[in-house]
């Protein structure tokens, strides 16, 4: 990339972007420059082969240099850009490391009168506990994030190279203005050291600080870690970026202040409420950096196993979402059990507790909701993330429609990219205002028309509980009535929850009407084991010999059941036990045992009753003899991923005859090859191909498998203990 890059100021971060370039091959040379006091440091530099040759003169040192690194403290860039202006060349790219990019800037306008072109600020988001050269590493910048902050005068092709420098050593490069880097930074970066050295320095000043640090544990050291930084560095940096900090430093007194008066006042609740949201705010935020450090979970299936035994698998996904949402809008307080602890449904748990409402929980799938009536939720007060989870988007769209408060909904980079139109199109003809991309996507900007909505007859071109949903939770909030008919039956858990909370709703053959004259009573409520999540173990006993499964207290409702009546004609032996019902649902145990599957046309029928299960049934197929038709699955291709598409590339992928269609796939059933597939972060895609190990004639890789804990954390655990051969590997 380069024939000389020259690093001035060759400590911790300099040091190792000369390691980087030097591992990754970004260029011939490297140079060191130092003052004279600096002179062991470049010794050690060079002896280490970190740097090439160095030298004490400036001009000496970016004679020949195609790109000069400046990474040195913030504090010294007035007078680095001094010494370097009688030497600054155009035919030279320059670029900085300062985490404060509003002072860098304006030590170069001081100096150059603008900003030099060929000058691109940037700042790695990355560090250590040690400082020095000695502490350099090639990969201190592997899958981290690099920030760079170009000006207007920048030339975009400086730019461009100061990119592919930072990619080449790893890094994950982002682009943001000056003031907003510096804002994220004092908040993310610049606060926290400052709360760490504000701790040390006030328990160090106790008397009994002996006995303080000696009764320390993890938490105290992994919470002030950081104070354990370049004090000299860090009041440079705070010094730089002081207005940015002390408004920062502001709202922490405040919120200090008043977790002290809830103290005071013993309001254990509030205190609950302020940790749970803490709680889940920060394993949000660990779901996003894990995702910019661009980790990810694998997993490794050998070939052959077995089914055997019982289990009851997580609760049902759609009900626990709904059980938020119904009980937050009841009047009085609602038990929940067997709340599914997954991702998705944490979302929709956290939005509600932005939006005012009391949630304790979850503890072992228990919840205790305290609702507020379904006039009660209240403005929140920044925008509802809603991670990975479709149902919590179009659900709530509906719902928030009618709020007296305006709302924008966010996910992450999957969601974010999914369809909304199929809910923001009829929610329109309703008299709401949503806003979303160019392209239909999250994010949805919600305009609150209380007392503006007014209800429709809608008959849905495709079958779609969601959308179903969506419109009867906005319908609660029309003048009117709305009326929803279906194409095709779908999964009915609304309208069951919405008569077990004592609100109106007809049912008239595939036509569903509510209205606004009602009120939600509270209600306790078991969840049923998701039979979605089951479907992974009715399949894979199915399809190995020797499998015997009970699965307990499994949901049957019979717009879910789908998957049970395709096995079933496909001629999987499944026993339907003890059924029983249970606040409303249906519900029983699954026995399964092994027996040889054959192929067959799928009843378009019963399509939409098994809509999330057909990436394992598609497993299915491959295992059974003769051809697989489905058709009539169009909405496959707009879930979490394109599943008729990425199902079909991953059974060729393991030698299966898998031919997709517009709506459907045709598959030629008989054996199960191994091989490399990728589950392009789909949850379901995912554990399909992990059951599909069971009938494979050799190992089976499934990349991207991180998004499995959206929906069902516990599903590496419980399948090896009941006989797959799985382990899982993070990167």
């Amino acid at each position: 990339m380069f024939d000389q890059l020259t690093v001035i100021g060759v400590g911790l971060i300099g040091g190792s972007v000369a390691r980087a370039a030097r591992h990754f091959g970004l260029c011939q040379r490297i140079i060191g420059y130092g003052r004279s006091a600096d002179i062991q440091n470049l010794e050690k530099a060079k002896e280490l082969g970190v740097i090439d040759d160095y030298s004490l003169s400036l001009e000496h040192a970016v004679k020949n240099a195609d790109c000069v690194l400046i990474a040195t403290p913030v504090a010294s860039l007035l007078d680095i850009f001094a010494a370097l202006k009688p030497y600054w060349s155009q035919q030279t790219i320059y670029t900085d490391v300062g985490s404060t990019k509003g002072s860098v800037v304006k030590a170069a306008e001081q100096v150059f009168g603008t900003v030099p072109t060929n000058f691109v600020p940037a700042h790695p988001i990355a560090g250590a506990e040690q400082s020095g050269v000695e502490a350099a590493l090639y990969d201190l910048f592997l899958n981290r994030r690099l920030i760079i902050t170009p000006l207007e005068n920048t030339q975009p092709s400086a730019v461009t190279q100061v990119k592919s420098l930072w990619e080449g050593c790893g890094s994950l490069v982002s682009f943001m203005d000056v003031q907003h880097h510096d804002a994220v930074l004092a908040a993310t970066s610049h606060l926290p050291h400052l709360l760490a050295f504000a701790l040390v320095n006030m328990l160090g000043h106790k008397d009994e600080q002996s006995e303080i640090f000696k009764y320390a544990a993890g938490g105290f050291r992994d919470f002030t870690r950081i104070a354990s930084s370049d004090p000299a560095m860090w009041r440079d940096i705070c010094s730089a970026n002081k207005s940015e900090i002390i408004p920062l430093l502001q709202q922490t007194k405040a919120q200090l202040d008043a977790l002290q008066q809830l103290l005071e006042q013993d309001d254990s609740q509030q205190i609950l409420n302020l940790f749970a949201y803490a709680n889940t705010a920060r394993q949000r935020f660990l779901t996003q950096f894990e995702g910019n450090m661009s980790k990810s979970i694998t997993f490794q299936v050998l070939p052959g196993g077995k089914l055997q035994g019982e289990a009851r698998v997580p609760g049902d996904k759609s009900m626990s979402h709904r059980s938020i949402m119904l009980g937050s809008l009841a009047d009085g307080v609602t038990h929940v059990k067997g709340f599914l602890e997954a991702e998705d449904a944490l979302a929709t748990l956290q939005a509600f507790r932005d939006m005012g409402v009391e949630i304790e929980g979850p503890v072992d799938g228990c919840l205790t909701i305290h609702g507020v009536g379904k006039h009660g939720l209240k403005a929140p007060k920044n925008d509802l993330y809603l991670g990975n989870s479709g149902t919590s988007m179009r659900l709530l769209s509906g719902l928030l429609a009618g709020q007296p408060f305006n709302s924008v909904l966010t996910g992450d980079k999957s969601l974010s990219g999914r369809p909304m139109k199929r809910v923001t199109g009829p929610l329109t003809s309703m008299g709401a205002e949503i806003k979303t991309t160019e392209l239909g996507t999250a994010p949805l900007h919600i305009t609150g028309k209380a007392g503006h909505l007014t209800g429709i007859n809608y008959i849905m071109p495709m079958a779609s509980a969601q959308v179903k949903s969506c419109l009867l939770l906005a319908g609660m909030y029309a003048e009117g009535n709305t009326s929803v008919t279906e194409p095709a039956p779908t999964r009915d858990h609304t309208e069951r929850m919405l008569s077990g909370f004592s609100y109106p709703v007809t049912v008239e053959g595939s036509k569903v009407t509510i209205n606004a004259n009602g009120q939600l009573t509270a209600s306790d409520i078991d969840v049923p084991s998701d039979i979605s999540s089951a479907a992974f173990f009715l399949v894979g006993a199915s399809i190995a010999p020797g499998s015997d499964l009970l699965l307990k207290h499994v949901g049957i409702n019979p717009t879910r059941t789908g998957v049970i009546d395709i096995l079933r004609l496909m001629g999987a032996n499944i026993e339907v036990l003890n059924e029983r019902e249970v606040g409303g649902e249906p519900v029983a145990d699954l026995h399964v045992v092994y027996s040889p599957l054959k192929g067959i046309d799928i009843p378009e029928h019963l399509v939409p009753l098994a809509i999330d299960e057909f990436p394992v049934l598609f497993v299915a197929a491959a295992c059974a003899e003769g051809q697989t038709r489905l058709s009539g699955a169009e909405e496959l291709r707009v879930k979490e991923s394109d599943r008729i598409q990425v199902m079909a590339d991953g059974l060729q992928i393991l030698g299966v005859d898998a031919q997709p269609t517009a709506d459907g796939m045709v598959i030629q059933g008989g054996s199960i090859g191994g091989g490399v597939v990728i589950s392009h972060g789909d949850h379901r895609i995912a554990m399909s191909f992990s059951i599909a190990g069971l009938r494979a004639t050799a190992p089976i890789t499934v990349l991207d498998c991180a998004n499995v804990n959206t929906s069902f954390p516990e599903f590496k655990d419980l399948v090896k203990r009941l006989g797959l051969d799985l382990t899982c590997e993070e990167a």
